[in-house]
């Protein structure tokens, strides 16, 4: 099929702009646009201080103002033209600041870009007298914060963001603490746009207190929802839903349909974020029907659409699009419509990608995102050009018309790196890797991959605070660059890999491992120099499995060795089939289905270089596990013949050797805190066999140990800040999920959530003195039926500190527990051996005993992090 939207787009020229426009957009729905408009500065109807004017000036300032709130704008735009001429008549420069100023904002609701810029252009020429009345400050102020919403919304996001912080200051000398809110609000939307999203949250939990003295108004609603959203950007779900909740409380108390609906668009968004789609849809349902404009009625119609989609309710989903295209056409240009019909693309092209019967066509759909190119060169809006160009050669990427895509894909990157758009470029990279693949250039394919994780890597912090609700998904948009680059790397052919493809691949892996983490947290987690396996252990071997959709690729690392790999021809929707069944029948102690299906990974990643490690005199394994790999235990893999892993090597896990700090465990001065619960708490069961475990542990390290009431958060940091303890054992329930916020350990007066861990045990005083070595966590466990619950394992020995997390895959026999950690800290106390040693020798006791020689009771021990 060929579509034929090219033409016309020839005659397109770009000029250099120089900001930075860092905004998510990859959209099926735009979260971030909907906290936009309620932060900008209401029109001023209050009367003028400098002179008195007629009753009948006052009213028509006031009908002004009302027909402003009710959204007929070009009503307020008459009424607001003829008290303009009054104060002109009248020589009255301030209230014509004033005026000019709410004639802007009137201006920009109609998206009459020209008009709106040269009213506050005027206002802002009255105003250049520099007075220090309040009077002036507040109309300065006023006609500032205007300035600021047309420049957001023309795209000029830095200009906007210094603007305000100009409005807030005057404000502050106005000592006008209402402004101040105000401005500080508008610059939070600003960061958030510029992909900021930290330093927004900071911006605006930094006024939260101010907000909560404010009585109840459209302001404060405005300000807690901005919070609210905010706090969402940044995984915060619980805290965002309480604070939306609480400014859809105010909205409906002051009646404000706009704000009321603005609350239920977001609390939806927290509730798609939770995965709660039926929630979600309710409540943008309900916002729909509240909407006192036809943008809010959109908002809440697009994220409903793809909400849809995400859930497979294909028929609603093809009644509502047919709905919401022909409303589009009637939004005034501008940099929010623009987006919304960029939005609306995105879903149609996953409708079309569903194969159904009317879906829209590739035709239909190209000439939508055009029409979306021509208004934004119209609007001067470089972000979205480069964006809409993009997509475009995206469309023609999928009728195969390859050269058309491709000279739209480098017209795309070339305005996206000209304005400094990296979130955007790397999209287009990875699109014109793909296209030069397709077309046998294989090196060039390479470099744009290369180019476009490159460009990842300088993102991090920006990139992972993105909207989980906007299908900007990791998995989607950003795991799938870093895969196809190493598919390519090691692609079958008649010639292995060099070494320095192979390194490339490994260090892509490695990066992709951090990007995971990034995205767990939602903030770049802290970054290490890498450090060579050998240096650290020249009798480690470190293990890559990597999956790709076709294929099975390992690459092994041993000391003072070259780097090798092998391949297994297996589709990935098999592999993690097996692996799956495998973690399944693992837990079943009366049975052994489990032994082939070991044996079986066992021979994908061991058995082809079985004999090198043999020969190389290897000791310990330290796998790099990758997608399903980490939900299962490596010392359970099975040789076929009479051992398992774990009888061989010892076995290590880390999620990347950049994290790993080069530190060996102080045999000196060895003293454990411990703590746990024996007793059932908040619906979790009693753990009987916890302080037997305590006691085995005490016999063999001096330990302290904080039993049931005893362990709450706040003994556990007095404890740490009392003393040195480079042991933390904690035997208690806990899980481990792909959430962060679902990643807990159980205290006894509350959860100990995982971003509350490293305030926890990273306290001020402990730096100072020496990290935690060693953190244990024996009851703990992975979330079943989730494929990525393992990063939650990964996420605490990161946020802890610590050098070393023992853990936990499921729940593990109590008894078993106790017997296994006498046994470790025996070896770990009194011998030499590294801490993959001690847990090696203390499975290994169980696997011999009898009564405990299924892998259900030693297996699910892993160690992660520095195995020495």
């Amino acid at each position: 099929m060929q579509i034929n939207i090219y033409s016309y787009l020839q005659k397109s020229s770009w000029k250099r702009l120089y900001i930075r426009l860092i905004v998510f957009i990859f959209g099926i729905f735009f979260g971030l646009v909907c906290t936009l408009l309620p932060a900008i500065a209401k029109v001023d109807s209050s009367p003028p201080s400098l002179m008195q004017v007629s009753s009948n000036l006052a009213q028509l300032e006031e009908q002004g103002r009302k027909y402003y709130e009710a959204e007929q704008f070009l009503a307020a735009v008459k009424i607001w033209q003829q008290v303009l001429q009054t104060y002109q008549s009248q020589g009255d420069k301030l209230n014509q600041a004033r005026v000019l100023s709410n004639l802007s904002l009137s201006y920009q609701q109609l998206g009459q870009w020209p008009e709106a810029d040269r009213a506050i252009s005027h206002s802002l020429e009255l105003l250049q007298v520099k007075q220090d009345k309040p009077e002036y400050l507040k109309v300065l102020a006023q006609a500032l914060n205007t300035q600021g919403s047309l420049q957001l919304a023309t795209g000029k996001l830095e200009t906007a963001l210094a603007t305000w912080q100009q409005a807030t200051a005057i404000y502050t000398k106005a000592k006008n603490e209402t402004g101040v809110l105000r401005s500080f609000i508008n610059q939070s939307q600003a960061l958030k746009a510029l992909g900021l999203y930290r330093r927004a949250l900071s911006t605006l939990t930094s006024v939260k207190a101010m907000l909560q003295k404010q009585p109840d108004s459209p302001l404060k609603t405005a300000g807690l929802r901005s919070l609210g959203a905010s706090l969402r950007l940044v995984g915060n779900l619980t805290q965002a839903q309480q604070v939306l909740q609480q400014s859809l409380a105010i909205a409906q108390k002051l009646q404000s349909p706009a704000e009321i609906s603005a609350a239920l668009i977001d609390l939806g968004n927290v509730a798609r974020a939770n995965q709660d789609a039926a929630s979600a849809l309710a409540l943008y349902q309900q916002a729909i029907a509240i909407a006192p404009s036809q943008m809010l009625k959109m908002r809440s119609q697009l994220n409903q659409l793809s909400t849809l989609i995400d859930t497979k309710q294909w028929t609603s989903a093809q009644t509502l699009w047919s709905q919401i295209q022909p409303q589009l056409a009637q939004i005034p240009p501008s940099r929010t419509a623009i987006y919304a019909q960029l939005n609306l693309a995105q879903s149609l092209i996953r409708l079309k990608q569903a194969n159904l019967p009317n879906a829209p066509t590739i035709e239909n759909i190209a000439q939508l995102v055009a029409n979306n190119l021509q208004q934004a060169k119209t609007l001067g809006d470089k972000q979205a050009q480069a964006y809409a160009l993009g997509k475009l050669g995206g469309l023609y990427e999928q009728t195969q018309q390859w050269k058309i895509a491709q000279d739209l894909t480098q017209q795309a990157l070339v305005l996206a790196q000209a304005i400094n758009t990296p979130e955007i470029a790397y999209r287009w990279q990875w699109q014109l890797g793909r296209l030069l693949k397709v077309q046998g250039d294989e090196a060039g394919a390479i470099a744009a991959y290369t180019q476009a994780v490159n460009t990842l890597q300088s993102l991090r912090s920006d990139l992972v605070a993105v909207d989980p609700d906007i299908q900007f998904s990791f998995r989607e948009s950003v795991e799938p660059v870093y895969r196809e680059l190493v598919s390519l790397l090691l692609q079958p052919g008649a010639t292995q890999p060099s070494q320095e493809t192979l390194d490339q691949a490994r260090q892509v892996i490695e990066s992709l491992q951090l990007a995971e983490l990034d995205d767990f947290f939602r903030e770049a987690c802290l970054d290490r120099k890498y450090t060579p396996v050998d240096r650290l252990d020249p009798v480690a071997g470190v293990i890559y499995p990597i999956i790709l959709p076709e294929r099975l690729e390992v690459i092994i690392s041993l000391p003072q060795q070259p780097l090798r790999h092998y391949t297994t021809s297996l589709p990935q929707a098999e592999l993690e089939t097996i692996v799956e069944k495998l973690r399944r029948t693992l837990v079943i102690r009366s049975k052994e289905d489990f032994l082939p299906l070991s044996q079986q990974v066992y021979d994908w990643l061991i058995r082809p270089v079985e004999a090198d490690l043999v020969k190389s005199g290897i000791k310990t394994l330290v796998f790099v596990p990758d997608g399903v790999f980490r939900n299962i235990p490596m010392a359970a893999l099975h040789d076929s013949n009479k051992q398992y892993l774990v009888e061989k090597y010892n076995i290590a896990l880390t999620p990347s050797l950049h994290l790993l700090p080069p530190k060996k465990l102080a045999q000196h001065n060895f003293k454990v805190l411990g703590a746990g619960l024996t007793e059932a708490r908040q619906g979790f069961s009693a753990l009987e066999y916890v302080e037997q475990e305590m006691k085995e542990i005490k016999s063999e390290v001096p330990s302290t140990v904080l039993l049931n009431q005893e362990f709450t958060s706040q003994n556990l940091q007095t404890y740490l800040q009392s003393a040195v303890f480079p042991i933390l054992h904690i035997a208690t329930h806990g899980k481990f999920s792909s959430k962060a916020i679902e990643t807990f350990i159980l205290a006894w007066d509350d959860r100990i959530r995982i971003n509350d861990l490293d305030n926890l045990l990273q306290i001020p005083e402990r730096k100072q003195q020496q990290a935690i070595e060693l953190l244990v966590l024996s009851a703990c466990e992975t979330a079943v039926g989730d494929k990525r619950a393992a990063l939650g394992l990964a996420g605490i020995a990161i946020k802890a500190g610590a050098s070393s997390t023992l853990a936990t895959l499921w729940s593990v026999n109590d008894e078993a527990t106790a017997n296994l950690m006498r046994q470790f800290y025996k070896h770990l106390s009194s011998t030499k051996e590294t801490k993959a040693e001690a847990l090696r020798h203390a499975q290994i006791a169980l696997l011999k005993d009898p009564q405990s020689e299924h892998p259900v009771y030693w297996a699910p021990y892993i160690l992660v992090g520095n195995w020495f």
